[in-house]
């Protein structure tokens, strides 16, 4: 569902992540292997929403650790919207059942 708001399939499944987790901390690497993209597409997708404030980088030596911004103003309304498409996503998967 929310593919049609937010084209970039990258920034959708960052998203997901950051909203569902507002306390998760990861770097590129560690977010690639999580969301299996590449590390280039994803460096990408965290400077933009950086840029735009959702998410707050810290640089740590050489690393770049990137986490959600709490204070980001529709963050609520953002987490409330991934959960509602993940209900809405698994409601329209066929269930299976055993017997």
């Amino acid at each position: 569902m929310l593919d049609v708001f937010i084209t970039s399939r990258v920034r959708r499944k960052i998203l997901v992540v950051f909203a569902k987790y507002p306390d998760f901390k990861t770097h590129v690497r560690a977010l690639s292997k999580l969301i299996r993209e590449d590390p280039g597409n994803i460096q990408r997708e965290l400077h933009r929403l950086e840029k735009g404030e959702f998410l707050i980088a810290t640089k740590k030596g050489n690393t770049t650790i990137y986490q959600t911004n709490k204070q980001f103003p529709i963050l609520k309304e953002l987490q409330s919207m991934v959960i509602k498409s993940q209900q809405l996503s698994n409601k329209s998967k066929p269930n299976k059942t055993i017997g």
